[in-house]
């Protein structure tokens, strides 16, 4: 863990743990090579002018997240964190200078099996923001595993399904993928799965899908850049269809060439 090239001190890292005011995201590097590594600074540009109204130095943070990557296993998951050690609680529209925190840890060593959804009512802080601020998306993830599921499915008030703690999601019509039209964070490996589903001739569309309706469909799937495209074995109890596209899709994405970080 290093904070600006440099060993990070627990001083260092009391406003984020106490405020958890920042932004981040989650990168697959093998051999120094990411899949979307210009969707992921994108995403970290966009999400420091939202929070702290300021650009990012993006070939900072690539040196930096290189750096880590070299001094650790290949495969790994590198997440960059972007927050400012100095933030005043009192006044925090007081101009700020973020830092640029890095963290690496083993890449999951085998696919995870399907997985199985609760659904529960909840929307995160700023949807469209990669944030920080995990609280009531990690409790929620407790709340459905201690129901029996192993992962929560969030719907709104109008009981229409938008995401879960830290993934999308994507259901299948018969021939296409429709994505969920609600308050959602828009996903990384969720575009490149829209590229690969153009490249297979896949319908993809976007419109609202209720919860009720959710389990109906033709299949469905998590997506997220640590575990690639998961499918969904269960919404609520209800098994799904395991869909032969599901993995048609999983293994184009799989095979997606990453881009130099």
């Amino acid at each position: 863990m290093e904070l600006n090239g440099h060993p990070v001190g627990t001083g260092e890292l009391a406003g984020l743990a106490l405020y958890g005011y920042g932004h981040f995201t989650t990168m697959l590097v093998d051999d120094l090579r990411v899949r979307g590594i210009d969707l992921h600074m994108e995403r970290l540009s966009r999400d420091c002018r939202a929070l702290f109204g300021t650009d990012l130095d993006l070939s900072r943070v690539r040196e930096l997240a290189r750096r880590s990557a070299r001094a650790h296993p290949s495969p790994s998951v590198v997440r960059v964190t972007v927050f400012d050690p100095h933030m005043d609680l009192g006044r925090p529209s007081a101009r700020q200078l973020p830092h640029i925190l890095v963290t690496t840890r083993p890449a999951p060593g085998t696919a995870p099996p399907p997985v199985r959804l609760g659904t529960r009512r909840f929307a995160r802080d700023t949807p469209r923001v990669k944030s920080t601020g995990l609280f009531g998306a990690v409790h929620q993830r407790r709340a459905a595993q201690l129901e029996g599921h192993d992962d929560a499915l969030f719907t709104g008030v109008d009981g229409r399904v938008s995401e879960g703690p830290t993934w999308n999601i994507g259901f299948l019509d018969g021939g296409g993928i429709v994505w969920p039209q609600a308050p959602c964070l828009p996903g990384v490996t969720t575009q490149l799965v829209e590229r690969v589903a153009g490249e297979l001739g896949v319908p993809v569309s976007t419109r609202p899908v209720a919860a009720a309706a959710s389990t109906r469909t033709a299949g469905a799937f998590v997506t997220n850049a640590t575990t690639g495209v998961r499918p969904v074995a269960a919404i609520d109890g209800v098994h799904l269809p395991q869909s032969a596209l599901v993995r048609k899709l999983a293994a184009a994405y799989s095979a997606l060439p990453g881009e130099p970080l």
